[in-house]
Formats: C-alpha cells, structure tokens, sequence
C-alpha cells in the first residue's frame, strides 16, 4: 500500500487529507504539527465575529464540487444565513472541523487507513529504495511513498528597518493574529500594510481599544476595493479577452487589454470582468518570464491584489465610517525605521510628496500579508530541505521552485521525485493558489495522482443532503 505524508495543519492539508481519504488505496499520514484543531490553520482560527471571507458563503467549500455545502452548515448554525452573505472567518473554520471529523468517520467504517500526527515534522530522510523518512519533533520516522508540504504561509519576519531595540520591546508585533491585551490600553496603533490582514488588524484594534487612534501605511495606501453587495452578472464577453490576455507577452500589455475591456463596456462593472479572469490566473503567469514578473510586481501587483481580493461590504463600511470620523488615517508612504522602546518612532517618506515625517504609536503591528521567502525563513522542515538540497527557492522569493503539477525542484534544478507542494508555496509558479478554490482544485488534482484508484467513498460534496454529523 502507498503511504502518503501531508505536512501542514491549515485548511490545504485538510482538503488534501479528505481528498485522500475518499480515494483509498493509501496510507494517508497527516502530520498537522501542534495545532489545538487540524484543519483550521490561522486564517479559519479567528475568533472575532468582524473578520469576515471575502468569499459568498455559497461559494465557499473545502472539497472541489463542494460548493453549497458550508452554507448548508452555516444556516444551521446562524438564523437568517442567505447564500450571498460574506460570513466569519471562524465559522468555515468551525465547517473545516466539522468536515474533517465526518471524513475520518466515514473512513474509519469504510477500512481505510490513516493517522493524524499532532507534532512538527522537522526532516525528510530520502530512502535509498525511493520515497522519504519524515522525522517527526519527537523523534520518530514515518516511511513514505511521497510527501506533500502544505505548510501556508511562513512565520513574518519583521521588516529590514525595525531596529532590534523595537523588537525587543514588546510594541513591535509581528503576528498580527497574535496581538496581546496592552497595559495601559495603547493611544495610537499604527498597522503596516493596507491588505486583508490589515484591514481584520484594524477591526480588531478598533474593538479592542475604542479609544485608541489608528493609523495604517503602506506603499500605496489603498485598502482592498469593496465587493458588490449581491453578485454580477458576468462580463459578456470574456471569452474573447481572455483569449487576448493568453496572446500577451508582459504585464503591462495585459492591463491596456483590461483596461481598454473595461472602457469599451462602462454598463458592466469591472469586478466582473476582473472575476472572470481568475481561471486563467495561473496560466497569464506561467506566460511570463523573470523580467515580467519582476515588472508585474514592482508595478501593478499592488493594484491587482486590491482589486483581486476584494474586501466584504461590512467591512469596508467599518473602514471607511471609522475614516469619517476622523479615528482612522491612513497614509501612502514608505517606513524608512522603527525605532525607540515604546512609544516607537516610524520614520515614512510619504509617496506624493517624498517629504521625511515620524509617527509615534504606542502599538506597531506588522500586517503586511503571506510571507513566503523561504529562503530568509527560519522554519525548520523548509530550511533544513534547502540546505539538503531537496528543495530550493523560487527566484522571486515567492516560494518553492516547482513544476506546475508542485513536485518540487531540487537544487539542481530536477524534479524532486514524490515531494510536492500545495498551496501558499507555489506562488512563485502559480501565483494565485492561497485562496480555497485553487487551493480545493489542487486538493483534488494532487490526490488522483498520488492515490491508487479504488472504490471511491462518499465524501462531502458527493450529496446536496445535510449530513446531521456536520453540526457541533
């Protein structure tokens, strides 16, 4: 019997996990590290009813076909749920839980054969007669055919100009999901970043402290564009752009198509046309080279990912009431240090006028979104592959290098026989592949190759029936 290892307790290795489990035919190990619950991971682990999806509650699922099935869960734990509603973060986490449990049920009656590993792997071993020895936190060694790291994003690092002096001081927080209670209540947060981690950074602190001033910064100073209240009709003619985005050679030529689509059709809302693209997301970016890439970033992804991941209308009404009121500021400029003990001094040269300023803030939270460097990361299992040469970075610093199908590339530039990637990791190669619809369909993909065909066990998304197992 194959054995398979899944490295990784967040929602990525969860799909991948059930995925597994409905096709038999393996020995699924899942090794999901030290989590209090598999399968949440940290965007699904909030606790805070104002971190909302930027995803309709119909469109979200764990498993690829699945869709329907969280808002089926959803409207039996919160009244008046309708399938356009962005919900919680933590509820789909509580529905991941709720599914993982059901899938190990399922298979524990049909016979398959599996164990969830509650510890951090922290080497693989490669076997002289193929596959790997992943060697766990405690010592032991688990014999696998294959190996799929689904680790989501890696640890932040603070920015190369936060003096050790801030990070030392315990006004400098890095893991903007883990911000302790501040005693006295802070006067002035100051977030870095205008994302989506941002922007649930912001919320948070605005509940937290009520009295306190917030200040966010970044680069641009956009905050992401607001979803439309109900969904939108789809461009008419996407088809064609799409064709004419693939016949693109740079970046830039694909925004004069973009933008040129979206002049030509003023009836139709740009949110859609740019939603119609998401299919072809991973193919625009493998057309790309190095140079474009390096373009692509240096000058449109910020405008893409405001644009591309866009924000549920709740929270930008709390964005932008909090701005009215003159409680939030929020500035385009560049952080040139962080200095002091707390207070901490900001040093910015602000974007439009390039003149020198200093804020103060009693609380600076780093939420500058996905850090996947791992070249920089201090991640056990990931710099202990590159140093044994099993894996190396991408180029770009945006991930692993790996193979469209995520089997990854050693240091010699090889296909690394039965060690893949999913998810956050493949940036580089993918680039849109962090969300749960790509990351689901990667489920699904990865899982037929990797498992023996064999009788395939209902799983979720197999019914439209509501399972009594899915409620808590």
């Amino acid at each position: 019997m194959t054995d398979i290892a899944i490295i990784g307790g967040g929602a990525a290795g969860a799909s991948l996990f059930g995925e597994l489990l409905r096709r038999g035919g393996a020995r699924v190990h899942w090794i999901t590290g030290d989590r209090p619950v598999a399968g949440r991971g940290v965007a699904y682990a909030s606790g805070s009813e104002r971190h909302l999806l930027n995803v309709r509650a119909h469109g979200m699922g764990l498993f690829a076909g699945s869709d329907g099935e969280f808002l089926q869960f959803a409207m039996q734990q919160v009244d008046g749920v309708s399938a356009h509603d962005f919900l919680p973060r933590g509820l789909f986490g509580d529905f991941i839980e709720a599914q993982v449990r059901w899938c190990t049920d399922q298979a524990l009656q049909q016979g398959r054969h599996f164990q969830i590993h509650g510890e951090d792997a922290v080497q693989l071993e490669p076997l002289c007669d193929g596959g790997y020895a992943v060697r766990l936190a405690g010592g032991a060694l688990i014999k696998a055919d294959a190996v799929v790291l689904a680790l989501g994003a890696l640890a932040p690092r603070p920015l190369k100009t936060v003096a050790r002096e801030a990070l030392q001081s315990g006004a400098y927080v890095l893991d903007p999901w883990r911000i302790a209670r501040q005693e006295p209540a802070p006067r002035r947060v100051l977030v870095i970043g205008t994302g989506l981690t941002a922007v649930d950074t912001l919320l948070s602190a605005a509940e937290r402290w009520p009295a306190a001033e917030l200040v966010a910064l970044s680069r641009h100073g956009q905050f992401p564009f607001e979803h439309a209240v109900l969904p939108l009709p789809p461009y008419p003619r996407q088809s064609a752009l799409n064709s004419a985005l693939l016949a693109c050679d740079s970046p830039l030529a694909m925004f004069r198509h973009v933008r040129t689509a979206i002049e030509a059709s003023p009836q139709t809302d740009w949110r859609s046309l740019v939603d119609g693209i998401r299919p072809i997301n991973a193919r625009l970016w493998r057309r790309l080279g190095a140079k474009q890439r390096r373009q692509f970033l240096r000058h449109l992804r910020w405008l893409w990912e405001a644009a591309r991941h866009r924000v549920a209308p709740a929270s930008a009404s709390a964005l932008e009431a909090m701005r009215d009121q003159g409680r939030l500021q929020v500035y385009a400029a560049r952080v040139l240090g962080v200095d002091g003990h707390g207070p901490l001094q900001v040093s910015v040269r602000h974007r439009a006028t390039q003149q020198l300023d200093t804020l103060s803030a009693d609380l600076v939270v780093q939420a500058t979104g996905l850090d996947t460097a791992v070249a920089f990361t201090e991640h056990t299992l990931l710099s202990r592959l590159l140093r044994d040469g099993l894996a190396m970075p991408d180029p770009l610093q945006l991930g692993v290098a790996a193979h469209p199908d995520g089997q990854l590339l050693n240091a010699r530039g090889e296909l690394q026989i039965g060690l893949y990637a999913i998810g956050a990791l493949l940036r580089g190669n993918l680039w849109e592949c962090s969300a749960m619809a790509e990351i689901r369909l990667a489920a699904q993909q990865l899982a037929r190759r990797l498992a023996a065909p064999d009788e395939q066990v209902r799983m979720p998304g197999s019914t439209t029936t509501v399972r009594p197992a899915l409620a808590p």
